[in-house]
This record gives C-alpha cells, structure tokens and sequence, in this order.
C-alpha cells in the first residue's frame, strides 16, 4: 500500500511546464488536471486486483480497463485521453502519433539531463484543439510487467505473451520514463 500511495503522489506533484504560451494557462490547468486524475486511480485498481488476483491477474487492468476508464473521462469533460509510449505493449492504443513522440523524445532528453521525470510535461494548442501530454514514471508497482527479464515472474511473462506478441514494454527500473498521459481537446 505505501508503494500505492508513493506512485499516486509523485503522479499528481506539482509540474514544470515545458511549452505553455502566455493566455493558454487555463487550459494547461484543465489539461494538466484532467491528465493527473487517471493514473491515481488505475493504481489503486491494479494494486486491488493484484493483491486479489496476483500480477498476472493483474494484466487486464491495464489492458481492459484503462481504457475504459479513459471512455468515461472523456464522457465526463470533453478530454480524450490515452496513455502512450517508445516502448509499445499494445501497437494499437499506445503508439504516438508525431507530436507525442517528439515530446517523449524530448522528456528522455530531459531526463537524462537531470530533470525529474515526475515533473515534466508539456501543454499547447495545436491548430483547432488543446494538445497535452505528461511523463509517467515507472513505478515500483510496474515493474511486475515492465521490469527486467528477471524481475518478471514466468506467469506474467505467458500472459504477456499470449495478449501481446509484439511487446516491446519491458527492461525498465525504477523511475524512468515509462511513457506519458496524452490529452487534448478540440478549441
């Protein structure tokens, strides 16, 4: 539980903006909000169903219900919202398109230079909609699915396996970056 609590509050800590323009504070802020209200709660439902069901029954947590999740934010506030990464599990929901890849990019950039990566994210309008986008961190919760090979139990590994043939989502430690929420917004 004290992980759960850890991974929640280092995802909704107070942020650097990396690109907001000056009259685009107030949709940062919806943005930024919008963004930190999903990763709290997907952890306190994988933390539930891994005590429950054990790390691989873990898996459709962010499989299946992430994305549901995602649906009913964007049913409640007109933000569409998704989680992507360099490092795809699922070529379909998590691949970003080019101005989300330029931003990770340019966060692992950030990162290796020293910034924290529980704190960078960047916001700004791009054309018609409100584009923005905020590194997730690995958690110590994540490395059950995202760790090293030898931190990945073998049941985990199957499961992995049979859902996603594809995966490129392992290999990871302890606070870098996993990938980011992507938000936006029409205008």
């Amino acid at each position: 539980m004290k992980a759960l609590l850890f991974a929640a509050a280092t995802l909704v800590t107070p942020f650097v903006t990396s690109s907001a323009h000056a009259g685009d504070e107030p949709m940062l802020e919806e943005a930024r909000k919008v963004a930190t209200s999903l990763p709290p709660k997907m952890l306190a439902t994988l933390q539930a169903e891994i005590d429950k069901s054990g790390p691989a029954g873990a898996i459709p947590v962010c499989k299946d219900m992430a994305p549901k999740m995602a649906g009913k934010v964007l049913q409640e506030t007109g933000w569409k919202i998704k989680r992507v990464s360099l490092k795809t599990r699922n070529d379909v929901r998590a691949t970003p398109d080019d101005w989300e890849k330029a931003a990770l990019e340019d966060f692992d950039k950030r990162a290796a230079a020293g910034e924290p990566p529980a704190k960078l994210e960047k916001g700004e309008k791009i054309g018609n909609e409100y584009r923005y986008v905020k590194a997730l961190p690995v958690q110590p919760l994540c490395l059950n699915c995202h760790g090293s090979a030898d931190q990945i139990s073998a049941d985990v590994k199957a499961v992995l396996k049979e859902h996603y043939p594809n995966d490129r989502a392992t290999g990871y430690s302890e606070g870098q970056i996993r990938g980011a929420i992507s938000v936006r917004k029409p205008l």
